[in-house]
Parts: C-alpha cells; sequence; structure tokens
C-alpha cells in the first residue's frame, strides 16, 4: 500500500511525499516505528525507490520523497540550490515525524542526505549514500550534460521507444541496459505530440550546476551518525574514492554491488538489499 502525503518545502513549494505501508501491520505499529526517507537522484522520482521501500516497510516506516523540480512535487522557477534541496528534505523529516531518520540517497539525493546529516545531526540517526562523489566534477562534466540533453530525440513517439533509446540507443549507454529503460521511461509523461520528461532540462542543469562545480568533502567530514557507502562495480563513484569517503566518515563503513552501474538500486535491487540490509539491521539493533 502506498499514500500520498503533501509536504511544505522550503519557500512555501508543495512537495509530494510517498509512504510505503506493510499492509498486515496497523496504523498505530506503523506509525512507531523507525523512519527512513529515500531520497532520489537528479531526473528520478519517488516510484524509483518502490521495491526497496516495500519491503523496508516491513520493519520500518518508510517514505520517498519527490523532491522539488521532479515527479509529482512543484516545479518552481527556482531557487535549485543546495539550501532549498536540504531544507527541503529537513521539512520532510520534520512535518512527517521521521526524526531521528535513516536517510537514503541515490546520486544528488545522497549529497542532500549528507548535506543534511551535517548540518542537522538532531533530525538523522544513519545515513546510506548510494553512488555519489565528494569530488567536484567540473565544467566539462557540465557542459557534457548540456550536449546530452540536446541528443534526447523528444518527443518519443511511445514509451518503448523511450526504453529503446535508453536502454539501447543512448551514446551514453556502453551495452544494453534494460533497466536503464525502465528507468527513464518512469520520467515520462504523455502529451498531444507524444511522451516529454516530466522535468525542465534547464532547471536540471541548474540543480546540477550547484554541486559539480565544488567539492563535498568537507560537510562528508562533519557527519557523525553511522554511514554506509555503496557503489555499483559500473557505477560513476570509483572504489578508491568510495574507500576515502569512509576513512573521512568519522563512523563509515563500505559497501560495493556488483553487476550494477550507476542505478544501483534499479539495477541490481537483490544485490542492493544484500549490501545495505545488515548496515540498517545494526542500526535497527543500536
Amino acid at each position: 500500500m502506498v499514500r500520498r502525503i503533501d509536504v511544505t518545502g522550503a519557500d512555501g513549494v508543495r512537495l509530494a511525499a510517498w509512504e510505503y505501508a506493510d499492509p498486515p501491520k496497523g496504523r498505530g505499529e506503523h506509525e512507531t516505528a523507525p523512519g527512513v526517507l529515500l531520497l532520489h537522484g537528479l531526473m528520478g522520482r519517488a516510484s524509483h525507490w518502490a521495491p526497496t521501500a516495500r519491503w523496508l516497510a516491513e520493519r520500518h516506516r518508510a517514505v520517498a520523497l519527490d523532491q522539488r523540480g521532479h515527479g509529482r512535487s512543484d516545479k518552481p522557477d527556482g531557487p535549485y540550490t543546495r539550501d532549498a534541496y536540504v531544507a527541503d528534505a529537513a521539512a520532510a523529516v520534520e512535518q512527517l515525524g521521521l526524526g531521528p531518520v535513516t536517510l537514503i540517497g541515490h546520486s544528488m539525493g545522497a549529497l542532500t542526505a549528507w548535506q543534511l546529516a551535517a548540518r542537522r545531526p538532531d533530525l538523522v540517526h544513519a545515513l546510506i549514500i548510494c553512488d555519489m562523489r565528494a569530488s567536484a566534477l567540473g565544467a566539462a562534466s557540465q557542459r557534457e550534460w548540456e550536449d546530452w540533453f540536446r541528443s534526447w530525440p523528444v518527443p518519443f513517439a511511445t514509451l518503448a521507444d523511450v526504453r529503446k533509446w535508453f536502454g539501447e540507443d543512448d551514446p551514453w549507454v556502453e551495452r544494453p541496459n534494460p533497466a536503464r529503460g525502465e528507468f527513464f521511461a518512469e520520467v515520462m509523461a504523455e502529451q498531444a505530440d507524444g511522451w516529454h520528461p516530466v522535468f525542465s532540462f534547464g532547471q536540471m542543469l541548474t540543480s546540477r550546476e550547484t554541486w559539480v562545480l565544488e567539492s563535498h568533502w568537507e560537510e562528508l567530514a562533519q557527519v557523525r551518525c553511522p554511514t554506509l557507502v555503496v557503489r555499483g562495480l559500473d557505477g560513476q563513484l570509483g572504489r578508491a574514492e568510495a574507500q576515502e569517503m569512509v576513512r573521512v566518515l568519522p563512523r563509515g563503513e563500505y559497501g560495493e554491488v556488483a553487476d550494477a552501474g550507476h542505478l544501483v538500486h534499479y539495477d541490481h535491487p537483490d544485490g542492493w538489499r544484500s549490501a545495505i540490509e545488515p548496515f540498517l539491521d545494526g542500526v535497527l539493533a543500536s
């Protein structure tokens, strides 16, 4: 079972949160379960966390958030700053009564999660970082994304075309990846002339620009809660950098998922669960 709960984020932005409940549990028991907030990456949406949230709901109060500019949440002209994203996540934790919460973030959502943990340790009990680098990526990376967005053949005639392009034909695809095609099919909506992304390219680039030009090691070192850094072996976070992140974290642990790329939790859900469940068991025990 899933239900939508609206949250008021920074600057009054309306955010859609999705709570996953294990049906056998009564509402009273579920309300007292330890809270988990799941934060998707750039261009993602809360529904990408559904498989993870469903098994988490067996023992947690699991909520996935559509961040500003994404999914069913508002898409204002701005701001799309780090401060705005972090304030939105804090508002979700406080308004939904999830704290002290376990934050699970993928890519940009992981950065938001560790920045929140560093700035508001009172709200965060534990943290899982999924395939997000702490190092600066640089201006060249931003230009590559601009070129990539221009290459999208929008509008797509059908969802099958979406799946094929992102799973096979996209120049960024090294080998066929059906899971990647499905991932992007979830962020498309049908309009009169075909299928378009539910987000603005400009807003995504603005969001990304606020973090790719800077490194984030200092805030990572300020995270005091237990933290698991997880990478896909074929993802964007290299092993050396991931292990350095673990070293910098006061209470860091390392995990990796074989046969997974950047979309770790979506590429290989069984491997993802195996990588993070022991950590979560330890968090519950503590």
